[in-house]
């Protein structure tokens, strides 16, 4: 079987039965077009899956490391991994070579993230830009669901109108895998959405006066605001409430999930909010700051309890040895 015929074959079985969304699908089809070129390269055109093997697979790996992050690397592979599996299902194949290579190993890095007067620096940084009063309030909802809902770049961007629900206080979101969630939005939120559905209506086309009828974020050409585009706008108001231009939507997120634990919210309850499946992935993205986890441990735990007790009742004896000196 051609490489290039079970490539395809995957990847309407990706988008047919398995119904994936629409970054997923092209997050594999890029991974795997990207091998294909490899194989292609190295055995020619009509290239069969059978000339794919662990060695080829590590040539393919390690000219990939001298230019992507190790993280990159292990979501190749692991899309490399899914589409053999599906092979070995189809009967195309007796073994998953990708099985036999290992990733590079990850550090345990964290994304970066915001002190809470920072993240409300950048949130507020669109009321003090020189923008034209649509861009203005498009900007400053951009950043309210950003931080406010812990929003993915791309629940923001998919977006409609037609999902909040202001009675209920709640917005209808569609994450990874198209799983939808329910996530509260708060008071500041549904004022910057209100403030910008005013004036919605002046961003259309210029010429046409289109407008996409849906979308609740939009460019200046009346479509729907592109990821590269909310990036590059969290960029801007990072330099601007911050001094981060490198600030990226996840820290945002991140942000949000940070300061609602340090608030004192459930591990579970997080996890929901942010559409985690697993409450392991909630805790690699969550973490105590070391002030908020030493104020935790001083309230709740009792020998932190009994050693306080016990450093009262030592220094109230040395003030008395010392008036007592003192007297003498």
């Amino acid at each position: 079987m051609l490489l290039t015929d079970a490539l395809r074959a995957f990847l309407e079985y990706l988008e047919g039965e398995r119904r994936v969304s629409p970054n997923t699908l092209l997050a594999y089809r890029r991974d795997l077009e990207q091998l294909n070129s490899f194989v292609m390269a190295r055995c020619g055109e009509a290239s069969r899956i059978r000339s794919i093997d662990k060695r080829l697979l590590r040539g393919w790996l390690g000219e990939m490391s001298q230019r992507i992050q190790p993280e990159s690397i292990n979501r190749k592979l692991a899309a490399v991994r899914t589409f053999f599996r599906f092979l070995e299902r189809s009967g195309c194949v007796e073994e998953n070579p990708a099985l036999l290579v290992s990733g590079p190993k990850l550090g345990t890095r964290l994304p970066g993230f915001l002190g809470v007067d920072a993240a409300a620096q950048v949130v507020e940084a669109p009321r003090d830009f020189p923008l034209e009063l649509p861009y203005q309030c498009r900007d400053s909802l951009v950043l309210e669901l950003l931080y406010g809902c812990g929003l993915r770049v791309s629940e923001l961007r998919n977006l409609d109108i037609e999902h909040f629900d202001q009675e209920a206080g709640l917005v209808r979101v569609a994450g990874k895998g198209n799983k939808e969630r329910l996530v509260p939005v708060g008071r500041p939120a549904w004022q910057a959405l209100n403030t910008y559905l005013a004036v919605r209506a002046e961003l259309k086309h210029p010429k046409t006066g289109g407008q996409d009828p849906r979308a609740l974020i939009l460019n200046r050409f009346g479509n729907r605001l592109t990821v590269r585009s909310i990036q590059a706008l969290v960029h801007r108001y990072g330099a601007i409430g911050a001094g981060r231009a490198d600030l990226h939507p996840h820290a945002l997120r991140h942000s949000c999930a940070t300061h609602m634990l340090e608030g004192g919210a459930d591990l579970r309850a997080i996890q929901e909010f942010l559409g985690h499946s697993s409450l392991s992935t909630t805790q690699r993205y969550t973490h105590l700051s070391l002030d908020q986890l030493l104020k935790v441990y001083d309230q709740s735990h009792p020998l932190a309890s009994l050693a306080k007790r016990q450093g009262a009742v030592a220094q109230g004896t040395k003030r008395s040895l010392t008036e007592a000196l003192d007297d003498a």
